[in-house]
């Protein structure tokens, strides 16, 4: 559950990004789309963090949301696995573009999805 609540945290990092900086997240998805890392690290992560909400879905408050959660990353990482890399920077370049506007609203959103990953992830250790 450690990843999990990394992952988590890593998670609510961005969302505050996005919350309180939304034209710097974007500019950031954007500047991170430059990189030459940027494919393979965007498919590795998807597949690592779905695998690991796979494995310890069972070890959670809630198993079936943290599998559902981890089949959605899975399915996500072999999509931009299949998909070309130009492609794959086309669409994040022009989601960021067209985002900017939103991602104070989706931070919002994902700050509340954070935490209660989070919770969903600790409460047994308490």
């Amino acid at each position: 559950m450690f990843f999990i609540t990394a992952f988590a945290v890593l998670m609510l990092l961005f969302s505050l990004i996005m919350l309180f900086r939304p034209h710097a997240f974007a500019q950031g998805i954007i500047s991170f789309s430059e990189q030459p890392y940027f494919h393979p690290f965007e498919v590795s992560s998807r597949l690592i963090a779905g695998g690991i909400f796979v494995a310890y879905a069972a070890d959670s408050q809630f198993p079936l949301l943290f599998k559902a959660i981890g089949l959605v990353l899975l399915v996500v990482g072999l999509g931009l696995a299949l998909t070309p890399p130009r492609l794959h920077k086309k669409f994040a370049v022009q989601s960021a573009q067209i985002c900017k506007n939103y991602f104070h609203w989706i931070g919002m959103f994902s700050v509340v999805l954070s935490l209660a990953l989070i919770y969903a992830a600790t409460a047994q250790w308490h």
